[in-house]
């Protein structure tokens, strides 16, 4: 499955109650392949600016959003 969603582009990552997150826009830095258990829900590495590391998340746990990173 290909990616929704290209690098440099702003995300907003849906809250879980399994992590505690930064509320804010999220910036795609790399594409993720699928994994063999999910092929349809590729992963990808976003970066807030409020944090000093990116994290690896699903595409089922990330929507399109109208923020900028600064």
């Amino acid at each position: 499955m290909t990616h929704k969603f290209n690098i440099g582009q702003i995300v907003e990552l849906e809250p879980s109650s399994l992590r505690s997150i930064v509320r804010g826009p999220y910036e795609i830095r790399h594409l993720i392949p699928a994994s063999d258990r999910d092929p349809g829900d590729p992963c990808y590495r976003v970066k807030s600016v409020d944090e000093k590391h990116e994290r690896a998340v699903l595409e089922s746990e990330i929507t399109q959003s109208n923020g900028i990173v600064a």
